[in-house]
């Protein structure tokens, strides 16, 4: 698929120092006054990491999801026609369609998420004239990092700056998350765009994924460090495994809410519930539905964790995480449980298990920072050999969420 490939192809799994962030936006900026004579505005929309609560968000729990310093970068004007001009930067690519006509694109996919997110416009009965748009990004596919909510959120919010809308920042999150049910055909959670346009620096986000309510956390390291791991797995199952544990989700729902009124969704069941009215139905729907509930419930006593800054405690409750995610919700692989049992007794790591939506992409770890050298020179050597495939990783940075680029210095924020 021209969509994994155009991420895989730009996803180059290391920090983006500011010199490297400078290039990419003078890179964009040139790219687009040579294609197109106005001068555009330029947006960034970071992808985002879970630190838990894994597939909640559709079940209406709550999730906290932090924005980092991987980013999409989109440059777009308005035009005076009904014309679309999109350019995929990374790929040297380029799509040409009709505001007039806007629908979900076969040939290629990448398309998909910029008109996705512009069609929503039309949804709401704003006139959308035709633009210009080159995008650029070093959010990786692939890595559970979000990479497509990146690019909707900064779709949506450039329509909104040039369009003059004044449309709220949670109106947009809906807006972004609409495009890729639409567009792209994954029935997400809200959680991916939530972060990436809500995101704020050195916080973590706790979301309650049934009224959006929401609450910044802070989230201290001191001497601690995010560390992704990818397993460079193609998540090849992931969008339609992903679809068929939503409906799951749905059925042990339906079968718990014909005996008791009032629920509506796994955030209203109880483990009791399970046991008297799912299991004794079907043992795989209990399985799943039972992960969900377990985790809504450890991320609850994760916030109070945070609180206290028990990061050891934080670290347990991940390890649970993830054998939930292997054992009763079956979305990990053999390359993703060989990287969470390497870690899981040293005494550097705090915490770590699978993140996002399962069969490959990262493992997210809290590691002490003078430890990470040490650990990735045993950890690469060994995974390589065994598994027959690269391991990159990734210090990740907590970051503000989507905003303009002020290109008079390409990083101011606003």
């Amino acid at each position: 698929m021209k969509h994994v490939d155009y991420f895989h192809y730009l996803g180059e799994f290391e920090a983006p120092s500011k010199k490297a962030v400078n290039s990419r936006i003078k890179n964009l900026q040139k790219t687009f006054s040579e294609k197109y004579p106005q001068e555009p505005i330029i947006v960034r929309s970071p992808g985002r990491v879970n630190l838990i609560g894994e597939h909640t968000d559709y079940n209406e729990g709550f999730v906290l999801p932090a924005a980092i310093d991987k980013a999409a970068y989109l440059a777009i004007s308005l035009r005076s026609d009904e014309e679309i001009h999109l350019h995929a930067l990374d790929l040297h690519e380029s799509f040409t369609t009709n505001a007039r006509d806007l629908k979900p694109v076969r040939e290629v996919s990448w398309p998909n998420y910029l008109l996705g997110s512009a069609a929503q416009y039309i949804k709401r009965g704003i006139k959308l004239p035709g633009f210009n748009a080159v995008l650029s990004s070093d959010v990786p596919i692939g890595a559970g990092l979000s990479s497509s909510a990146a690019v909707e959120c900064a779709t949506v919010f450039a329509l909104n700056e040039l369009l003059n809308t004044t449309l709220d920042r949670i109106t947009m999150v809906k807006m972004a998350q609409q495009a890729e049910h639409e567009f792209a055909g994954v029935m997400c959670g809200i959680m991916d765009q939530f972060a990436s346009m809500m995101g704020k620096k050195d916080h973590v986000i706790k979301l309650d994924c049934r009224s959006l309510e929401y609450e910044y956390v802070p989230f201290k390291l001191d001497g601690i460090k995010v560390l992704l791991l990818n397993t460079n797995v193609k998540h090849s199952l992931a969008s339609s495994a992903y679809n068929t544990r939503r409906r799951e989700c749905e059925d042990a729902v339906r079968w718990v809410s014909a005996h008791i009124p009032g629920v509506k969704s796994l955030r209203d069941v109880s483990e009791k519930m399970l046991d008297q009215y799912v299991a004794p139905k079907n043992k795989t729907i209990d399985r799943r539905a039972r992960f969900v509930v377990q985790e809504i419930a450890r991320l609850q006593a994760v916030c109070e964790d945070l609180k206290k800054n028990d990061l050891p405690a934080l670290g347990r409750k991940m390890f649970a995480t993830h054998e939930g995610l292997g054992k009763l919700y079956e979305v990990s692989c053999p390359e993703l449980d060989w990287l969470v049992e390497h870690v899981r007794n040293n005494p550097s790591v705090m915490g770590a298990r699978m993140m996002g939506g399962g069969f490959g992409g990262c493992t997210i770890n809290l590691v002490k920072e003078d430890a990470i050298a040490d650990l990735i020179a045993k950890l690469k050597p060994a995974y390589e050999k065994e598994m027959k495939l690269p391991l990159t990783y990734y210090i990740a940075s907590i970051e503000d969420g989507t905003g303009l680029i002020d290109q008079s210095t390409s990083q101011g924020f606003n």
